[in-house]
């Protein structure tokens, strides 16, 4: 068994190379300063170290697995909360949560809210966790084949979907349930509307957070995620500290069931993008 663990976890020098590549496509925009030899390392070492540490952490958490039945709260509030907050801390410096009075407390009996976040880069999942709350992730089924990553995610009960959903109702379904059984039980749905990561432009929001928002008359907390250019090109933690990862936390939308879909969705975006840098739309670039 011990070998076993000791060969996959050599995955976890293999997997990040992908990321490596990833990254740098979010980056390719003439727009954006591209990453540099250096930021490619960095890249490479903050997914090396995350694995890692979240492999050793679904490893510490298997007791409590066989014994209880579930690590679903120790996974998250423990593993992901520490490794994330590690991580970033040690590769891109501080990341600076404004806003964060906005964020509301779970009343007993009341739906739990439903962050939404735009996604930039694969440091958003990392930053994120400085809002210190609980919550569940939407994800595709691939993660958890990331070693240690998907692994410690499963411990933590998060929803895994087919990416391919318009094809896959049963994938569509297990969604809405497991996102509306997790909001009624009072812990809170985080997602990244847009879905795929991009900085350069702005990107449509597909309906899945406001259906269940709306389904569950649940609210809306928008957060904005702004990473300063050449995040990853700095020479931090050996040089000295560069800007610092911005997360805004807006006020909260109470959301009744009633409104308009399209206009949730714009109101949503508008908020989020408020306190960004300009940029395009992706469908306005694509006519020109």
């Amino acid at each position: 068994v011990l070998w076993a663990l000791l060969a996959y976890s050599m995955l976890c020098f293999v997997a990040p190379i992908v990321s490596v590549l990833q990254e740098r496509k979010i980056w390719a925009p003439k727009s954006l300063p591209s990453l540099s030899l250096w930021g490619m390392i960095k890249v490479y070492l903050f997914n090396v170290f995350w694995m890692m540490a979240c492999l050793v952490w679904s490893v510490l958490l298997i007791p409590k697995l066989i014994l209880t039945g579930s690590a679903e709260r120790e996974a998250h509030c423990w593993g992901e909360w520490s490794v994330a907050n590690f991580v970033c801390d040690f590769f891109v410096g501080a990341v600076l949560v404004r806003g964060a009075e906005n964020l509301p407390s779970n009343e007993p009996g009341t739906p739990a809210p439903i962050y939404i976040c735009n996604h930039a880069s694969q440091l958003d999942v990392g930053a994120v966790y400085k809002i210190n709350r609980r919550f569940k992730w939407i994800a595709k089924k691939s993660v958890l084949f990331l070693p240690g990553v998907g692994q410690l995610m499963y411990l933590s009960g998060h929803i895994f979907i087919d990416r391919k959903t318009g094809k896959n109702k049963s994938s569509v379904q297990n969604l809405y349930e497991k996102s509306n059984q997790a909001i009624q039980s009072g812990i809170p749905m985080f997602f990244f509307p847009q879905g795929t990561r991009w900085i350069a432009e702005r990107r449509d929001m597909k309906d899945g957070a406001f259906k269940i928002a709306q389904s569950n008359r649940s609210t809306l907390v928008p957060l904005s995620l702004e990473m300063p250019p050449g995040i990853w090109n700095s020479f931090y933690p050996f040089g000295p500290k560069p800007p610092p990862v911005i997360l805004t936390v807006h006020k909260p939308i109470p959301v009744t069931g009633e409104e308009d879909r399209e206009e949730l969705k714009k109101k949503c975006a508008d908020i989020i993008y408020s306190v960004l840098p300009k940029v395009e739309m992706a469908e306005s670039r694509k006519t020109k």
